[in-house]
C-alpha cells in the first residue's frame, strides 16, 4: 500500500538508489528533468534521466574573471557552487518566436504557434537562484502585463533544490539574503551528506506536491544525527562566502552619486561585452528583430536576450540615450542594486557572484559599491556625469 502523501516540512533521507529513483518518477510523471552536467569545461544545466549525468566528484574555482573545474577527493554531486548559466534560459530563453507568418493567395496567413513548453522538474537549484526564479516571477508575471510565453513555461514546474555545501570564491548570497538554504520556493530541498564513508540526501518537503512524489520514493524519516549534519553543512557554508556587500542604505547610497568619480575607474576597464547580464539569472532585457525570407515568402518577429551595455540598446531617433561606457555600467548596477528595489520591490542582486567570476576583466559589483561607499561624497561641486 502506498505511503500517505508526506506534509511540508517533513524531512526524510534518500539514498543514492532513491535519488535516481526521483529522476524516474519524475520523468514518469512527463516532466523533462533539467540539472546540472559537465560539459565544455563547466557545470551547465540540461537533460538528464541518470545519476550519472550529474558531476560526480567536480568542483568549482572562481574569483573575478576565473572559473575552472576541478576534482574533488569525493564523489559528491552537487559539490560546486554554480555555473555561467542560470535556470532562467529555459523559463526566459535566449531566442523566443512572437509570431511568425506566410504568404498565400490571401495575403498572409499566420502560422500555428509552436507546441506547448515542456512540462520543466529542475534538479539541483540553488537558493540564491530560487530567489533569482522569484524575482523573474515579480518581473513577468506580478504587475498588469503579463507575459505569457514565461507563464506558460513557468507553470507546473517541479524544482528540486540543493542546499550548499561549498561556497565559491565569488558568492555573496548571505548579504542578499539569498542563500545558502533554500527557504520557500521548492517542492524538494536536498542536502548532501558526506561523512565516514556514508552517502545520502537529507530531503525536505516544501509543498503538497513535493510529499505526493516523496511518498512514491525508496526513503526513511531522517534522524536527529542528519537533520543536525545538514544544518552544519549550510552553517559551514554561509561562513566561506568569498565576498560581501554590505546592503545598508544601498539604494539610497547608489542613487545619490551618479556623478561620482569611481564610474569613470571602472568605465576605463570596462569592455561592454555584456557578460555580467548575459550569466545574471535576473536581468530581463531584450530586443525585438523582424525577419523576412529572400523571397518574401515568409515572415517572424523574434524577441532575443539584449543587454544595457549595448549601444543600441538605448538607441532612440536621433542616437543613443547612454553613449559612454561609464554610463552604461551605472545603468546597470545602479538598476540592479537599487532602482530595482524601486520598480519591483525587491534588490535584482541575488548574491550569486556570476557577474563576478565571468567578467574578462575582473571587475567585482561588491568592490565598486565598497569604493563609492568608502567615499561617498567625492564628487566635485558642480560635475556631471553625463548620459
Amino acid at each position: 500500500m502506498a505511503e500517505a502523501n508526506l506534509v511540508v516540512g517533513t524531512k526524510a533521507t534518500l539514498s543514492h538508489q532513491g535519488l535516481q529513483a526521483l529522476i524516474e518518477h519524475l520523468l514518469a510523471r512527463g516532466y523533462q528533468v533539467l540539472g546540472p552536467t559537465v560539459r565544455d569545461g563547466a557545470i551547465v544545466y540540461d537533460s538528464i534521466t541518470r545519476l550519472e549525468d550529474l558531476p560526480q566528484g567536480w568542483t568549482d574555482r572562481q574569483e573575478t574573471g576565473r572559473y575552472r573545474l576541478e576534482q574533488r577527493a569525493d564523489k559528491a554531486l552537487f559539490g560546486y557552487a554554480v555555473g555561467p548559466q542560470s535556470w532562467k534560459r529555459f523559463l526566459h530563453p535566449p531566442i523566443e518566436r512572437l509570431w511568425q507568418a506566410r504568404r498565400d493567395d490571401a495575403g498572409f496567413a499566420s502560422i500555428d504557434a509552436e507546441q506547448a513548453a515542456p512540462r520543466f522538474a529542475f534538479l539541483g537549484v540553488r537558493s540564491c537562484e530560487l530567489h533569482a526564479i522569484a524575482i523573474q516571477d515579480r518581473v513577468f508575471t506580478g504587475g498588469p502585463y503579463l507575459d505569457t510565453g514565461y507563464r506558460q513555461r513557468r507553470q507546473d514546474n517541479f524544482i528540486v533544490a540543493a542546499n550548499c555545501g561549498e561556497a565559491g570564491g565569488t558568492c555573496f548570497c548571505v548579504s542578499m539574503n539569498a542563500g545558502p538554504k533554500a527557504k520557500t520556493g521548492f517542492d524538494l530541498a536536498l542536502t548532501e551528506l558526506l561523512d565516514a564513508g556514508q552517502h545520502s540526501f537529507l530531503v525536505e518537503v516544501g509543498s503538497a506536491l513535493g510529499g505526493e512524489v516523496l511518498a512514491a520514493l525508496p526513503h526513511r524519516p531522517a534522524l536527529l544525527e542528519e537533520s543536525a549534519a545538514a544544518d552544519a553543512v549550510v552553517a559551514r557554508t554561509a561562513t566561506q562566502m568569498g565576498r560581501r556587500l554590505d546592503t545598508n542604505g544601498i539604494k539610497e547610497l547608489l542613487q545619490g552619486n551618479p556623478n561620482h568619480p569611481r564610474w569613470d575607474d571602472v568605465a576605463a576597464r570596462c569592455l561592454t561585452c555584456a557578460n555580467c547580464t548575459m550569466v545574471c539569472p535576473t536581468c530581463f532585457c531584450t530586443t525585438v528583430e523582424d525577419h523576412t525570407d529572400l523571397a518574401g515568402q515568409t515572415a517572424e518577429r523574434i524577441r532575443r536576450w539584449d543587454s544595457c551595455f549595448t549601444l543600441d540598446f538605448s538607441y532612440i531617433h536621433g542616437g543613443s540615450v547612454r553613449k559612454e561606457t561609464r554610463s552604461r555600467y551605472r545603468q546597470w548596477m545602479t538598476h540592479k542594486l537599487a532602482s530595482w528595489i524601486d520598480q519591483f520591490g525587491m534588490s535584482g542582486c541575488v548574491g550569486c557572484g556570476r557577474c563576478i567570476t565571468w567578467c574578462p576583466v575582473g571587475i567585482d559589483i561588491t568592490e565598486e559599491a565598497a569604493a563609492i561607499r568608502a567615499n561617498p561624497d567625492e564628487a566635485p561641486e558642480g560635475r556631471h556625469g553625463g548620459t
